[in-house]
């Protein structure tokens, strides 16, 4: 079979998955419609609906777009079913019911921005940081009746620097998780819609699994009681969205304080955990058995600032 005639219907929402559908229209896939969200209201009055990056891609291209609030809705259903898909390929969308990706020949696979069976969830790039691994990757499974639990294809990795945050991961695995697909739709064109396939049951025996749960803003508040190394990991695992946060005392009031960026040191900690104290134009804070050295921050309702910047604020104050 040739790429030409593998009819594949998309889905996908945001930034991350339009990589993977830029490079099936300019690798001349045979892509005949997208679906994505709901344009979502924004703006101080709610009064402005702004489209996603993958909707926005997709009309460019001048590829049909449906936006379903409801995956089961009938109508929406009998007009994917119209486009008789033979593949369909998934990337950071929502779960589907079986009505949706039962219906192609071939079947539907996800790219997932992890190593399955490792980080299933919503925020797989994030906890990976956060945990401190040195390593990730993607995978591409077929969708079952559970949440990342389907048969892994095949997987890609992607090795994580100890000073990289998520936008240097996020970057890395949006190229690798397009590579992974367009690699798994040649399987499948090679195969003639036959394709190998490992269920995730054989690899979870004797394996620790680390989840990927949806980050909330409570989710983001930095505990200092924890040792350096776990506060430094967390910071760039939440580093530039949504951004780690804690508070600061100034002149008897609460402060919330953004912090994108550490470093480690070998200082020891001279405050109760969560304290900062400025030594030598540097700004540090106090961790379990140490000191970070904080270097990029941003106040609560002000713009994102160099550590410096903060320093002659706070002491000009």
């Amino acid at each position: 079979m040739d790429k030409k005639d593998l009819r594949i219907v998309f889905m996908g929402t945001p930034e991350f998955a339009v990589g993977t559908l830029r490079a099936l229209v300019e690798g001349g896939y045979n892509v005949v419609a997208v679906v994505t969200q709901p344009d979502k209201p924004v703006g101080r009055h709610q009064d402005q609906l702004h489209q996603s990056e993958v909707k926005q891609y997709a009309l460019a291209q001048g590829l049909p777009v449906l936006q379903p609030v409801k995956m089961k809705d009938p109508d929406f259903v009998s007009r994917l079913a119209g486009y008789r898909a033979d593949l369909q390929v998934v990337v950071a969308f929502r779960m589907l019911p079986e009505v949706v990706w039962a219906m192609p020949r071939f079947g539907t696979f996800n790219v997932h921005a992890a190593l399955l069976p490792q980080y299933r969830g919503a925020a797989p790039i994030n906890w990976a940081v956060i945990n401190g691994e040195t390593e990730t990757g993607v995978t591409t499974f077929f969708l079952d009746h559970d949440i990342d639990t389907g048969r892994i294809i095949l997987q890609k990795r992607f090795a994580i620097p100890d000073d990289a945050d998520v936008e240097y991961v996020y970057d890395g695995l949006m190229d690798l998780g397009a590579q992974a697909a367009i690699e798994t739709i040649n399987l499948i064109l090679q195969g003639n819609g036959t394709i190998p396939s490992e269920p995730q049951d054989n690899l979870v025996q004797g394996m620790e699994l680390h989840g990927a749960p949806k980050i909330f803003k409570d989710t983001c508040r930095i505990n200092w009681q924890q040792p350096q190394k776990r506060v430094y990991d967390f910071i760039r695992g939440l580093s530039p969205y949504p951004g780690a946060w804690t508070t600061y005392n100034r002149k008897g009031k609460d402060t919330v304080l953004k912090i994108f960026k550490t470093a480690k040191t070998q200082r020891k900690a001279t405050g109760e955990p969560g304290s900062m104290q400025v030594d030598g134009g540097k700004l540090y804070a106090n961790c379990a058995d140490g000191q970070l050295q904080v270097l990029k921050l941003q106040q609560s309702g002000k713009r994102r600032m160099q550590a410096a910047d903060f320093i002659n604020g706070w002491q000009n104050a």
